[in-house]
């Protein structure tokens, strides 16, 4: 016989295992939530914001090798492994692609890579430069995955380290939205009369600005930056949450076990927060998945329009910027792999959202 299942948390997960999708899009999540985190350990490239840049191999097409040269720097730069780890390491060696090299009288000798077999730059360097070491552990092969962009830096390890910019704006904008809008919400719904009024004409005079063009005003405000976009997403998000909250309340705090604990003389903070709010939580959880597909969207617009995350930070949406011209060119893959990026993840937030709107349903 099969046990049932009393606990509502239980059933609900149950519900939610049996939705493949939505299983398959936690999954992804998970995955890509993992490479924000680990963003300049899984980089090739793992310089401070993957800046390498290697002008000779610009706009190379994915799968493109190259012989790299490491010139070692003089200059000792100490850095933690917790820097090293959120920030990348401060690199201050050299890199340069070269076709052949050559040793003879204590020197190097390379060439320098060009475009169409073109004559190229000849370059020498004493052999005491490398600390006298084996020259082959300074010349390697390197393969580009993705292929390069219009400076010459890693696409790959730009487009690893661009998926910390989604996953933390969604988290912060989210956050704010949650901690505004479900305070707003449950005054409004909870006291009513003249506060509700005036809360929902606050709501209702934000809701009919447009979202992009308030997140540019506040933006603008704030100053350009990368915390700047973070709060600016955050404070335009918190409406829907307040009127998701504001209408669960309206319906729920004239049920009967509400009345009693004000017969019982709880007082108001607790009654919203520990009586009214964890019977609220499916509807508050779905909009929050919507909220982050919402948030990388909208921070995406922002990095297109150069008002986001500002260079050399790498974001996805500023990718976007950089190469769409590049569409007519033939290396449409610029554009295309950072458009599919956020297309994936923006997808999997969404069907997340739907798979938890139908295991919460208590109705289904």
């Amino acid at each position: 016989m099969k046990r049932k299942i009393n606990s509502l948390t239980s059933l609900a997960l149950h519900k939610f295992k049996k939705n493949k999708i939505g299983v398959l899009s936690f999954w992804f999540i998970v995955i890509c939530g993992f490479i924000a985190i680990f963003a300049y350990v899984l980089a090739p490239d793992n310089s401070s914001n993957a800046n390498q840049m290697h002008l000779e191999i610009h706009t190379k097409k994915p799968g493109f090798k190259v012989l790299m040269l490491t010139i070692p720097s003089n200059e000792v730069s100490k850095q933690s492994f917790f820097n090293a780890f959120l920030f990348g390491k401060k690199s201050q060696q050299t890199e340069i692609p070269i076709t052949k090299y050559s040793i003879s009288n204590n020197q190097l000798t390379v060439q320098v890579f060009s475009e169409n077999n073109t004559q190229s730059l000849t370059k020498t360097y004493p052999i005491s430069k490398f600390s006298n070491k084996d020259i082959t552990k300074f010349i390697k092969s390197k393969t580009f995955y993705l292929g390069t962009d219009k400076y010459g830096r890693d696409l790959l390890s730009r487009m690893l380290i661009g998926t910390r910019i989604s996953f933390f704006i969604g988290f912060i904008a989210v956050f704010i939205s949650l901690v505004i809008g479900i305070s707003m919400g449950a005054i409004a719904g909870y006291f009513g009369g003249k506060i509700d009024a005036f809360i929902m004409w606050l709501i209702n005079i934000t809701w009919s600005i447009p979202t992009l063009l308030l997140v540019i005003a506040i933006t603008l405000a704030l100053g350009k930056g990368f915390w700047q976009v973070f709060i600016a997403v955050g404070l335009t998000m918190w409406v829907e949450v307040a009127r998701i909250v504001r209408g669960q309340i309206l319906s729920i705090k004239k049920m009967q076990y509400i009345e009693a604990a004000k017969a019982l003389g709880f007082s108001n903070f607790r009654i919203i927060f520990k009586h009214i709010l964890p019977n609220i939580l499916a509807p508050i959880i779905v909009i929050s998945a919507a909220n982050f597909a919402a948030a990388i969207l909208i921070e995406s617009g922002l990095s297109f329009l150069g008002i986001g995350a500002q260079p050399p930070t790498p974001s996805w949406g500023a990718m976007i910027k950089d190469h769409y011209n590049y569409i007519i060119l033939g290396k449409a893959y610029l554009a295309v792999i950072p458009g599919l990026a956020i297309m994936s993840l923006v997808m999997a937030f969404m069907l997340i959202g739907n798979a938890l709107r139908d295991a919460l349903d208590v109705k289904n």
